[in-house]
């Protein structure tokens, strides 16, 4: 995780085509995500950032992908959240991060 500007950046993988979008835990430094959508035309991609923005109770459209939007490993690029206050909402999501 990175500070960049007034955004923190954020490695995920991104599973598509879930039973139920969730978020899973931590994959070495990546946060695994699973969706229900499909991999085609960006529906997981737009998944993803919304069940981010809706687990860390950020406003829609504060999380988006930067890098990696036809790869299963992305950066998500998140706003409106200090760096601390994401780390604390992340530990109360998925608590086992590794060091």
């Amino acid at each position: 995780m990175s500070q960049q500007r007034d955004a923190t950046q954020l490695s995920v993988k991104v599973v598509p085509g879930a039973s139920k979008s969730q978020v899973v835990g931590w994959l070495g430094k990546d946060l695994k995500i699973r969706v229900t959508k499909p991999a085609e035309k960006g529906k997981a991609n737009r998944e993803a950032e919304a069940l981010i923005c809706e687990m860390l109770s950020i406003p829609a459209g504060s999380a988006r992908i930067v890098s990696g939007n036809s790869s299963a490993r992305k950066v998500l690029e998140i706003s409106g959240i200090s760096n601390a206050e994401l780390q604390i909402r992340l530990r109360a999501i998925a608590p086992e991060r590794p060091s």
